[in-house]
């Protein structure tokens, strides 16, 4: 697997640090690198990529507006010299962004993130996923389905609570959006507002879920198939 890739950055310096970057994967092609935003667009109109390297505070044109004038959008991992940029490059769905200047060991997270990740989106595989992807912190979040333990709903957003995090993922997205990316048999859904991970769970208990963890969590009526279900296992 080569992905091909191009590089944007007005700034000499650091469009061969990240070529020198690039050719230390044997995972990555590169295409061309484009020191001026409009002949990159350009090339980009008109080829098909899989991985953007795009500086986002550049002169003629934005890496920010450049990427939303994309039909065909590729993975795109931001570079910025700001950090209030990264929200709005988070909007834009990219992979992960990167602070200059750049060192290689945050590039390659980065870069291994986005192999991960097309991986994830092209080589579907039969049997049942290790893992989900979710866009949270403006980057892309890889998390273990084993470490999940139960995923809250709030809204327009929910939190999933992870096992050793001392904080929940938070990220844009439903409850009924999340279950679809799970495997069956492996999550269930107990609530308007709770998801529960099956492998966390310690007793169940007429209108409560107990976890290993010690959290209850409450089972509504419109759930209650669940606990049938449960009881019979």
């Amino acid at each position: 697997m080569k992905l091909r890739c191009v590089v944007i950055d007005d700034e000499p310096l650091a469009l061969e640090l990240m070529k020198e970057y690039i050719s230390r994967f044997p995972e990555l092609k590169l295409i061309q690198a484009f020191d001026d935003g409009i002949a990159g667009k350009e090339f980009l109109k008109n080829n098909q990529i899989d991985l953007l390297f795009i500086d986002i505070n550049m002169p003629d044109i934005t890496g920010l507006e450049l990427v939303e004038s994309l039909e065909k959008k590729p993975m795109v991992i931001f570079a910025t010299a700001h950090r209030k940029f990264a929200l709005e490059g988070f909007n834009l769905d990219a992979i992960d962004y990167l602070l200059k200047p750049i060192d290689f060991e945050r590039f390659s997270k980065a870069v291994k993130k986005a192999i991960d990740y097309y991986s994830f989106k092209n080589n579907q595989p039969t049997e049942t996923p290790e893992h989900i992807f979710v866009r949270a912190e403006y980057r892309m979040i890889k998390i273990d389905l084993n470490a999940i333990e139960y995923i809250e709903g709030l809204e327009d957003y929910i939190k999933i609570h992870v096992t050793g995090l001392a904080h929940p993922i938070l990220t844009l997205m439903s409850l009924k959006g999340i279950l679809e990316q799970l495997p069956l048999g492996q999550f269930s859904r107990i609530h308007r507002s709770y998801i529960v991970a099956h492998a966390k769970i310690q007793s169940v208990l007429k209108k409560n879920v107990q976890l290993t963890s010690g959290i209850e969590l409450p089972i509504s009526n419109t759930y209650q198939q669940f606990v049938d279900d449960w009881q019979k296992k």
